[in-house]
């Protein structure tokens, strides 16, 4: 087999960015900065795949394996572990009502009470419950896992987040159901009675499509698919960012935000962080230990814009439980601030951590995970760290790419283990007397270089701007994996003016989600899109397509 040749020609889009933008596959993540974990041994530690710390003083944890067996150990305040007793273990025990599926999703409360989503959509509750925050009816504890189903039939469960005693859950065709204390409206009931069982969230959220919920301390967020957010609960310090501090009983809209798309929102004690598809950061509500980032200890009762001299912001994070806050730009750069070991950050921090998790593992009081921790990795990617430095290596590659006049040095072993493509090429069509340098000239040196640097490191390391050409290759050379992390890179590089030739690269090269991804930007920044040059040199046909279809999502309506 000789090597394919591409369906379609490279093409280079300057981004918004050019800084490198370095994203592994499947981030490994190390639980062992959070001291519980010491408590395992090496080889417990390594069956580990998901992980979260959580409790009052941070003494409660559960993991899952690669096998997807649960195990918890700790402090056991509440029966939080769902052992079924309320004793405290060093070792870690198994939980048996898994069975095999795997965990989409999990969050704890202030009790502590934990929710946990299965990936077939299945809701468990176990732990505190002193206001129902469990969902089964009753104020009983739970003291091992139980299956939620009230008002939840023939709904599966995508997302879970838990206040101190409330619970909601955001199902996949985007309802929000909430349930346990509402003392202050945070159930968005209409009442401030506590709620037994999972109620749909209605008022204004009725007919909206939830694509994410936070909870803060007695307050709560959904995030809908058209980047508008809305809050209810207290509001004492302004964390529902609508302009005032009085209590909601029921969703309200954050106006301030309107005309801005936000792709993500956390919630910590009393505060929000909400970050837009265009990389900016907004904060709002509490701010007595500077947790919003804008220099002062200020209330803010509506969205302030923070870390405006900063790059592009790629995550956010909080909890409801700190009063910590964290952010992650698009070279990779932590910031933190808020209260980190008992000092007031007023601005944002830059540290030398390499991910928002590490924040609170060292700095938040109590040192809680802020999400569930995933340090999923393939089998190969010890052989891949171990062949890391080996990479572009003359002294032991057997053969070389030529690309623009450069050499790449590689390992033919290497590529057929990692890749399908050389595999066929070695085997059909390689002997032993060819000349072993393979010239490259329809990807560019630093595309052709990173797409085999992937298959040594599992990780790209490429400018957005080259993020096209690396999609080209990927699909070319059925790379599924690789198509994904590129489609990663150029969503994070997306911006008004290249919107619309990314939405024709996505078309182009059969990426759907990144296609779905860069339609909905258009359509949320539609004015401006088609104002751009890009959007007036695609060809009739995609244009027709596009109108049509925006058309058919009410874009145009008055």
């Amino acid at each position: 087999m000789v090597l394919l040749a591409p369906r379609h020609h490279h093409h280079r889009l300057l981004l918004e960015s050019s800084l490198p933008l370095v994203i592994p596959l499947l981030s490994v993540m190390d639980v062992s900065k959070w001291s519980l974990f010491y408590l395992l041994s090496a080889q417990e530690l390594a069956t580990v795949r998901q992980a979260c710390v959580f409790g009052t003083t941070a003494n409660e944890a559960i993991y899952i394996t690669h096998g997807n067996e649960v195990f918890v150990f700790g402090l056991n305040c509440s029966s939080c572990l769902g052992t079924g007793d309320g004793l405290s273990t060093v070792m870690p025990k198994k939980l048996d009502f898994l069975r095999g599926k795997k965990v989409a999703s999990l969050s704890y409360g202030s009790g502590p009470h934990v929710l946990l989503a299965t990936d077939d959509g299945q809701l468990f509750a176990w732990g505190h419950n002193g206001y129902s925050q469990l969902g089964n009816g009753s104020t009983n504890p739970g003291l091992s896992p139980v299956l939620i189903t009230a008002n939840l039939q023939n709904k599966k469960v995508k997302e879970v987040s838990c206040g101190s005693h409330h619970s909601m859950a955001l199902t996949l065709d985007g309802e929000v159901f909430a349930w346990g204390y509402n003392n202050c409206g945070q159930i968005g009931s209409g009442s401030t009675a506590n709620q037994p069982y999972p109620r749909k969230v209605t008022g204004c959220l009725q007919g909206k499509n939830a694509s994410g919920i936070t909870c803060g301390q007695t307050s709560s967020m959904a995030l809908v698919d058209n980047g508008e957010v809305y809050g209810w609960g207290y509001n004492g310090n302004g964390q529902l960012g609508i302009g005032n501090n009085g209590n909601q009983l029921t969703p309200c809209r954050v106006a301030a935000l309107q005309g801005m798309c936000i792709q993500q929102i956390v919630s910590g004690y009393g505060h929000c962080l909400a970050l837009t598809d265009k990389g900016l950061l907004y904060a709002w509500g509490a701010n007595t230990y500077g947790q919003l980032g804008t220099g002062t200890k200020s209330n803010h009762l509506s969205p302030v814009h923070i870390m405006a001299d900063k790059e592009r912001v790629v995550e956010v994070a909080a909890c409801h439980s700190t009063h910590t806050s964290a952010a992650k730009t698009q070279s990779g750069q932590v910031f933190m601030w808020g209260q980190c070991r008992g000092q007031s950050i007023v601005l944002p921090h830059l540290t030398h951590l390499t991910n928002t998790d590490d924040v609170f593992a060292c700095f938040a009081t109590p040192s809680v995970m802020w999400r569930l921790m995933s340090m999923e990795q393939d089998d190969f990617l010890t052989v891949a760290e171990a062949l890391r430095k080996e990479f572009d290596s003359p002294e032991t590659a057997d053969l070389k790419f030529s690309v623009d006049g450069k050499y790449i040095h590689v390992h033919k072993a290497v590529l057929k283990i990692r890749c399908e493509h050389f595999r066929s090429m070695f085997r059909s069509q390689w002997t032993e007397d060819q000349q072993e340098v393979i010239e490259i000239g329809q990807f560019s040196y630093p595309v052709y270089r990173s797409f085999l640097q992937f298959l040594y490191t599992d990780t790209v390391d490429l400018s957005p701007e080259d993020a096209i050409g690396l999609l080209d290759l990927a699909t070319s050379y059925c790379e599924n994996r690789l198509k994904r992390l590129c489609q990663q890179i150029i969503k994070r590089g997306i911006t008004v003016e290249n919107a619309f030739t990314l939405l024709s690269a996505a078309i182009r090269y059969d990426a759907e989600d990144l296609e779905e991804f860069c339609f909905r930007f258009c359509i949320n920044h539609l004015t401006r899109v088609t104002q751009t040059e890009a959007f007036w040199q695609v060809d009739g046909a995609m244009l027709k397509e596009f109108i049509s279809k925006a058309s058919r999502c009410g874009a145009f309506k008055n």
